[in-house]
């Protein structure tokens, strides 16, 4: 079943992902009050009553309002009662910003949601095929966090089926019960400076500035996209630090206590004398979203700030 505001037709959503569906699955969509809380309560109910719900907080800023029941109820029956109780709400979040939406409205917040016990923080990108993603959502019991980038929306899918996207050789690695991390680079591995890990419409952007460097300037760097940040699949990341030497993360969500800072961590405490310098985080200003563009722009990661970042290691 999906839930969520809006999403019957003829609105489909305020990003139409769900449009059409309740036309041809009327007793399976059900468009809800405006009450994040609640979605997020029934999702669990009906999770824990067998059903799998797919339930849409109409922007992720407003996830803030499922807080209570993410953590305290849905991230826990599952260890609470030894597997005995399941609660597999899959729970999908419009974020990010380069829209002009505001303070309230333009926010990546789910580096608030990464350090929750059993539950699975997933990032759609243009890489990874979300029939396959959500394959693995419908087959487990897991809760999962699904992060969708408002700007991916319009994109065409870039899959690494073809092994080369531009001048970009692609290929996927994972570890066992783990969603593939799609790995980039315009030159072997071996060849590489930096290791760039970034997920969502940042992956995108960070596709297109190794790609001009490696064509410019003949800076090479190889990007890890993972599908999930949460709990991370360090294999592929590791493996390709440990040829290059430098890592860059990137990431939309304020600067401080983020993602990123767990990936340097992590990386700085297990290879510890493998790196050649410490790991460069990237990511927004810590402040609030302007609504005007030139001053959300500047309060917003965008490329030129992993170039610099790339530029300031390799």
């Amino acid at each position: 079943m999906i839930l969520g505001e809006d999403i019957s037709d003829p609105y489909g959503g305020a990003f139409k992902v769900t449009r059409g569906l309740s036309t041809a699955f009327p007793e399976r969509v059900r468009s809800t009050p405006i009450s994040e809380g609640a979605i997020a309560g029934v999702s669990a109910g009906l999770a824990l009553a067998g059903y799998r719900p797919i339930a849409e907080i109409m922007f992720g800023d407003f996830t803030t309002l499922t807080f209570d029941q993410v953590v305290n109820h849905i991230a826990k029956y599952q260890a609470m009662y030894n597997g005995q109780a399941t609660c597999p709400v899959i729970l999908r979040a419009p974020m990010g910003g380069h829209r002009g939406y505001g303070p309230t409205h333009s926010q990546s917040l789910e580096k608030h949601f990464v350090g929750i016990p059993h539950l699975r923080v997933v990032a759609a990108s243009l890489f990874h095929d979300p029939r396959a993603v959500f394959a693995d959502f419908l087959g487990a019991d897991s809760p999962v966090f699904y992060v969708e980038h408002k700007l991916l929306y319009p994109q065409q899918m870039r899959l690494p089926e073809s092994g080369r996207i531009g001048v970009l050789l692609v290929r996927s690695e994972q570890s066992e019960g783990m969603l593939p991390t799609v790995c980039m680079s315009a030159v072997p591995r071996e060849n590489c400076t930096v290791t760039v890990v970034a997920y969502g419409y940042q992956a995108w952007l960070a596709g297109e500035v190794i790609e001009r460097l490696a064509v410019t300037e003949e800076i090479f760097a190889e990007l890890m996209v993972p599908a999930q940040i949460a709990p991370v699949d360090w294999s592929p990341i590791k493996n390709s630090a440990l040829i290059t030497g430098r890592v860059v993360t990137l990431e939309e969500g304020t600067a401080g206590w983020s993602w990123g800072s767990e990936i340097a961590a992590v990386l700085s405490h297990d290879l510890f004398g493998d790196l050649r310098g410490p790991v460069e985080v990237v990511s927004s200003e810590a402040s609030v979203i302007p609504s005007a563009r030139a001053s959300e722009g500047r309060v917003l990661v965008g490329s030129s700030h992993l170039e610099a970042a790339i530029r300031s290691v390799a």
